[in-house]
Parts: structure tokens; sequence; C-alpha cells
């Protein structure tokens, strides 16, 4: 067996691409959206199942026998239309279960507003056997279906087709032992109305409850959350610890290890996040567990059936692991020789008995290859390709690098020259990251990958206000303190310029979300410094963005991120239009439930009523990541115009 996707896609010529040929055919190789989007194992494992991306927007599910040669077998179908496949994972040899995703517009009592609802399905292997595993209650506050369908609590290993659901019902959310194949399902665990979140220890006995704190008649959310815990075999649940989503205060746990009776989670030690294992016996005792000096601990990693904690993983210039499990480190350790080229490797699943392990590995210059690793016969064998129309295709590197900001703080990046240039004299981008409360990161992206075809140098600042290097660097975050943020991002090209890598009078500036708010807000506190803005379902006007959110739930945690002050009307580059210089492009999906539409058309009007040269592209039915293969394309071949003539290219 080998690369079973390209059974289902067309194979590509491996001849190298040049930069020669036109943007177009560059825009549809880096446009595709990735083929391979979820891979998990079979309890014995004997099978995969993988979601790959199909025509446009759909999202299909796979099934294929590892080894038999077999062409793989369509299992589930979603168009895109507006449903699409998320995540899908075995519940039994023959049986699975997906969350499929809806993104379409509801009715509140102000407005539509574009949303995207859930729902849990479950399918044998061959496709047959369908049925909706989601509570069919209604939304218990505006008696409509709900928008959540529900989520596993616990796999239950080892068990044929039944797992622990956390749905929400009129009376609040509870779990169920549900049955997929029948649609049984019994009651485990009764809430009231204000729980939030249930963690299982990875054998169904459910531990930890976390309770939210609603605001008023409105139910809206506290960013306060209190956690209770049951003792082994006891029903009485005692309080844990409190949590605080904002600000990260207090203890966040996140998984029961049941053998060890602890709950492993996060806490800020020096304002830093780690992982601290805390004791469910009734003694509070809590050790740390590991920490790193100079950046957050940001995951842990779990492993087998059950989801045991193995390890947890922090980026310095590049993504690490540090492993808990010595036969784990020790196995990293050794395919890390045999993949010289994939540095980057992950482990996703495991058979029921972990004799078979399915891994993902990739790099900068690789977009990600997937392997089954056999213990017993000490085989690895590659099975699926993440982006299979990008081999022979020549990447550029991703290198790690730091500039001085104007106030002397070493800020880090990364930078993406094109593959084959003398990194001289180029026009360049800089790309700040979306989030703001993200950051980037060495490895392949596909925005920084097309530009870097098309022969401009890509930097990717980690300017203060971006989350992985504590309390200090987040600052307020990248709202409040707007002043630091865009100040180290208008630094990073003034270092591109004098280190010589870029051409001054072909500087652009293209960001995605908050990545898009940078890019405006840039120009507007230096007008000189970019020839060109590309601004990719921006955020440009804070207090709109604070009424967007009035509508739902979290509404005082959004108003509480922005704050309040001059710097909400200051930061917003709606509102300081006439400042900006630079013609600016915009490209947003009518349904972006993240950053509405109208953060956009607002900004387009204000640059047109100020003279500026302006143009907004809105693409129809599409979300905030404008998941749709040609809307992609076309976003790429249309920058890159824009870019080019902008520059005088």
């Amino acid at each position: 067996m080998h690369r079973f996707v390209i059974a289902i896609v067309a194979a590509l010529d491996g001849a190298p691409f040049a930069m020669a040929q036109p943007a177009s055919e560059a825009a549809a190789l880096f446009g595709v959206r990735p083929n391979v989007d979820y891979v998990t194992l079979s309890p014995d494992g004997t099978k995969l199942a993988f979601i790959s991306a199909v025509g446009e927007r759909g999202t299909d599910l796979y099934t294929v026998s590892i080894g038999s040669g077999e062409k793989p077998h369509r299992a589930l179908m979603a168009d895109g239309l507006p449903k699409r496949l998320s995540d899908c994972r075995w519940v039994s040899n023959q049986r699975l279960l997906c969350q499929l995703l809806i993104t379409t517009q509801i009715a509140t009592s102000l407005d539509d507003e574009p949303t995207t609802l859930s729902r849990l399905v479950a399918v044998d292997a061959d496709g047959t056997n369908l049925k909706l595993v989601s509570d069919r209650s209604l939304d218990r506050y505006y008696n409509r279906p709900t928008l959540f369908g529900g989520n596993v609590v616990d796999w239950l290993p080892g068990e044929d087709g039944v797992v622990l659901i956390g749905q929400l019902e009129p009376r609040g959310y509870v779990v169920a032992r549900v049955d997929t194949r029948t649609g049984k399902r019994e009651l485990v665990a009764d809430s009231n109305a204000d729980v939030v979140e249930y963690i299982s220890d990875g054998h169904g006995d459910v531990r930890i409850q976390g309770v939210g704190q609603r605001k008023g008649a409105t139910g809206y959310e506290s960013s306060q959350l209190i956690y209770y815990y049951r003792r082994k075999g006891e029903k009485k649940l005692e309080r844990l610890d409190t949590y605080d989503t904002l600000t990260e205060a207090g203890f966040n746990p996140l998984a029961v290890d049941r053998d060890k009776d602890v709950v492993y989670g996060f806490r800020k030690v020096g304002g830093k996040r780690a992982v601290y294992a805390v004791s469910l016996d009734g003694s509070f005792g809590d050790r740390l567990v590991f920490e790193h000096p100079q950046v957050d601990v940001d995951g842990l990693i779990r492993f087998g059936r059950q989801g045991r904690v193995v390890g947890a993983t922090y980026v310095t210039e590049k993504r690490e692991a540090a492993y808990f499990d010595p036969a784990l480190k020790a196995l990293s350790a050794s395919l890390s020789k045999a993949l010289p080229g994939l540095p980057l490797i992950h482990f996703l699943d495991a058979s029921l008995d972990e004799s078979r392990i399915l891994l993902w590995a990739g790099s900068d210059t690789d977009p990600g290859r997937y392997f089954v690793f056999d213990k017993n016969t000490k085989k690895l064998e590659e099975v699926l390709l993440q982006r299979p129309q990008l081999e022979g295709v020549k990447l550029a590197t991703v290198k790690p690098i730091s500039f001085p900001a104007a106030d002397g703080t070493v800020v880090p990046g990364y930078l993406t020259l094109p593959p084959g240039s003398n990194g001289r004299g180029l026009p360049a981008i800089v790309m700040p990251h979306g989030g703001p409360s993200a950051r980037d990161e060495w490895g392949f992206d596909w925005l920084a990958q097309f530009y870097a075809n098309r022969g401009f140098a890509v930097l990717q600042p980690n300017f203060r206000g971006s989350a992985g290097y504590g309390d200090a660097w987040f600052e307020k975050n990248g709202f409040q303190s707007w002043r630091t943020a865009i100040g180290d991002i208008n630094d990073s090209a003034r270092w591109l310029i004098s280190s010589g890598v870029a051409d001054p009078a072909k500087m652009a500036i293209v960001g995605w979300s908050y990545g898009g708010y940078a890019a405006l807000q840039s120009n507007v506190v230096a007008p000189d410094l970019f020839k060109a803005i590309l601004a990719i379902a921006p955020v440009t006007d804070l207090q709109q963005l604070k009424q967007s959110a009035r509508n739902f739930t979290n509404g005082p945690a959004v108003q509480a991120f922005i704050g309040t002050g001059p710097h909400v009307r200051e930061g917003s580059p709606a509102q300081n239009a006439a400042q900006i210089k630079a013609p600016v492009l915009m490209f947003h999906g009518d349904l972006d439930a993240n950053v509405k539409l109208e953060q956009s058309q607002l900004m387009a009007d204000r640059l047109k009523d100020a003279g500026k040269r302006a143009e907004l592209i809105v693409y129809p039915r599409l979300d905030h990541d404008l998941r749709d293969s040609k809307a992609r394309t076309e976003m790429l071949s249309k920058s890159d115009a824009f870019l080019r003539a902008a520059m005088g290219m």
C-alpha cells in the first residue's frame, strides 16, 4: 500500500515549478485545500479513515484496509454548501463517529447572524447505517434546535460503538452513554444549567465538572470558571480550583489519569504557562510537571485510545516535545533518525494494544506525510500525503530570525525567501499572524510559500501581543496594546530594508483576521512604509467588534478583551482611513462568524469616502477560513496581480 490519496486525485507531473510560469498555475497549486485533513487508525490497527477535500468545498470520509491494495471506500459525503466534516474517529473496528459542521445564518433577537452549528453522526466503514447521534433537544434559551450538537467526553476504548457524549438538554449540559448504532442513550452525569465542561478518565468515569457563571437574565457568560472533582468511586462533588479564561489565572484542568489519580492541566509560573498534576484523592497535592524558562507550554501530548498524558509541547524557534513516557521518548528519537528530512513528528493515533501507531511528519519544505509504524515488525510505512499536488514543486526554506524593535526589544520571527534567490533587494511582504492570541511557528505555510514562489521575501513577526511567550510579551493583547504590536510589525519591515533583503520601493503587508487588522493599522501609523495592503477577513473597527458580540453569551468576555478607552477609536483603521496612503485590497466571506463582513464593508466605505484606492471582494456562503479551493486560488491570483501592480513590477 502506498499513498492512498493518489487514487482520489489526479497525479501531477513531478517537474519543478518555476516562478516564470503563469501566476494562475502557482495559485492553483497553493490554493487547493489540503487533500487530507484528518486521519484515524482503527482499534485493531488494520484500517485507516481519513477526511479528504473533494471538489471546491466538499469533505468526504474514506476508509481503507492497510496493506490491502484496495481503492479507498467513500463512507460519507459533505458538499460544503454548507455542511463539512471536521473530524471522524473509530468507535469500533467497523464504525466511526464524525462531527458535521454547518455554516449558516440564524435569526437572533436583533439580526441574522452567521454562525456554525455542529452535529455528531455515526456511520459504518462501508457507508451504511448512518445515524444522527446528537440529541434533538431544543435550545433552552431560544426554543430552537441547539447550535451545539454535543462532544465526545470519553471514547470508551474496548467497548463496541458506545461513547460518552456531552450534550445540551433544556435543563443544561449533561453526559449520556450513547450507542452509536442504535441511538440508545443513558444519562451518566446530570447538571445544573451552568455546567460548561466535563472531563472523564478515559475509562468511562466522569471525574471533573466545570461550572460557568452567567450574568443576569441575558445568560451572558463570565470569564470565571469553577472546577469540581469526584474522588474515585464517589458521587459527591468537591471544589478543585478556579480558572479565568481571559487572564489564565488559576488551574485549567485538561486530562485525568485514572491510574495515577491525578488531573493534568495548566497553571502560570512566573507569567508563563506550565504543566501541573493535581491529586484527586482529596489531598489537594499538586506538583509542577514541566515548564520552559522562555516560552509557554501550549499543549499536552495524549496517546492511545484512553488519551493518557505522555508529554507536553512548546515552541521556541521550532516546535518541540518533552516526553514524560520513556518508551515514547525513545521511539520519537528513533523516528527522527529514520525521517531526517522531516523534523516535525506528531503521534496521532494508535491501535488499542498500541502495537501500531499513526503519525504525521513534515517540515518547512514538506507540507506533511502520514505514516503507520508497526512496533512488532519495526516497519514504517508512508500511507498518505497532505498536499500531493506539491510533490516535485521546489518549496522555500523558512529561517528563524530576530530583529530589534525601536525600543531595543529583540523580536523573533520567520523569514521565507524565494527558492534560488540571493536574498538581496527583493520585493517583500510582512505577514502578521491572526489571533491576536496566537503566534507563527516554523513549518509549511501555504500563503507564505505561494508568495515566495512568486518571488517575494516573506517575514512573519511574532510581535509583542503574540501568544506563547508569556504574560510580559502578550502585554494587554494585540488590541489594547496595539501601539506596541503595530510598532513591532512596522519595525520588522524596516529591518528587512536595513538588512538589504527588501527593496524599500517594493514593500507590502498582507494579513488574515487580526493580521488583516494589523496590515491596515500599520499604514495608519506609517503611511509611507508599505506600497500595498492586502487584508483578508480583517477587523477594522473595535467598537463594532464589541457590538457584534452582543447577541452571544461571550459578549462580556469580548468587551473585556477589547477594553474601553481612547485606544478603541485610535486603534481602529476604519476610524482613521484618511491617514492610509497605500492601495487596499480586501477579501471576505459573507458567512464569517469570527469577523463579520460588515467590518470589511465599513473599511471599504471609509476608504472610498476619503478618496483612497480600495477594493473589497466578497465570497458568497464562505466563512472566516474561505474553505474553497476555487476561492483561494482566485484570491492568490488576484492578490499577486494587485501587489505587482502596486509595486510597479
